[in-house]
């Protein structure tokens, strides 16, 4: 009896864990070049992304599911080496974005996904990346950059991004590719990407619809699928036409920035990554690499950083 009993509560326990559902998440994303090396510390350097998503109602039959997200989100970026002081060295701008965004992403039958976001922010001291940046070195025991009295100057931020996403290997479970499409017109940004988003499963894969690459895992009780257990390696490759950068040009709304570049139109990147689920959690870890943005002589032509994010999930 005693066997039989435990034999039943493991079975309930499997089921009722199958079964689970979360409709909202937290997610934390941290973007730092001390993720794949603890020497370099240059260009896109940190940022750091606060995201709330929770599942959205929707009465469009063509619509799986709509989610609604919310973001607060801070980039940072510094010439070849953060305590660089002489001007004449400074290969890139120093340079901050501290912004919040509203959005949604809509997963249609088709397995295809729209996302669109508005972000409002600041560009310059205002968004206090130096302070942050200080304290992050702090923390490490590193020296204090001096070179941010040079920074992009203070500017208002406004951008419109929009992607869209359409899987092409609809029938498979152990790999997929997806072809994503990514633009973005504001002040701050303007540019348009396509690329491909190629996955390979450790575990079964989960449509669009219901992915953590997604970030459309989030089901309430009427909802056909459930928060099912995910893991997976990915690589993302990009082609970018790069029309306007403030961080590396200076905001056309405030032109006195000490030091600016022209951008490189062209720009590949690359995402190389993995994620997986635990429980109301999910995680991941990605190395990102870029081609050189801007034209200066003394920028590489090729630049890597990390990146660590972790999703909480709950009712």
């Amino acid at each position: 009896m005693k066997k039989i009993n435990t034999l039943l509560f493991i079975l309930f326990s499997v089921f009722c864990y199958s079964q689970r559902k979360y409709s909202k998440e937290f997610s934390f994303i941290n973007d730092n070049d001390l993720y794949i090396s603890f020497y370099q510390d240059r260009y896109y350097t940190n940022g750091m992304f606060f995201t709330y998503r929770y599942l959205g109602k929707t009465s469009n039959p063509s619509i799986e599911k709509k989610i609604v997200e919310i973001k607060l989100g801070h980039k940072m970026y510094t010439p070849y080496k953060a305590i660089v002081e002489s001007p004449e060295q400074h290969d890139r701008p120093f340079a901050g974005y501290l912004y919040g965004s509203f959005g949604f992403n809509k997963f249609y039958n088709n397995n295809s996904s729209f996302k669109t976001s508005v972000e409002i922010g600041v560009i310059g001291p205002n968004s206090f990346a130096k302070e942050l940046q200080d304290f992050i070195h702090d923390i490490y025991g590193f020296k204090r950059a001096v070179g941010w009295k040079y920074q992009i100057h203070n500017a208002f931020a406004l951008n419109v991004n929009a992607a869209y996403s359409k899987n092409l290997t609809e029938e498979s479970t152990l790999y997929d590719i997806t072809w994503t499409n990514e633009g973005n017109l504001g002040t701050v940004f303007t540019n348009f990407s396509t690329g491909f988003y190629g996955r390979v499963g450790l575990k079964p894969l989960q449509k669009m619809a219901n992915s953590i690459a997604f970030n459309s895992n989030l089901n309430d009780q009427d909802s056909k699928y459930n928060n099912e257990i995910e893991s997976f390696l990915y690589v993302k490759p990009m082609i970018s036409y790069i029309v306007y950068d403030a961080t590396i040009q200076g905001s056309f709304l405030n032109t006195t920035s000490p030091i600016t570049y022209t951008v490189l139109p062209l720009v590949f990147s690359t995402e190389l990554g993995i994620r997986f689920t635990s429980n109301r959690f999910n995680l991941g870890y990605t190395i990102h690499y870029h081609t050189k943005k801007l034209k200066s002589l003394q920028v590489p032509g090729g630049n890597f950083y990390g990146s660590i994010q972790l999703n909480y999930q709950f009712n």
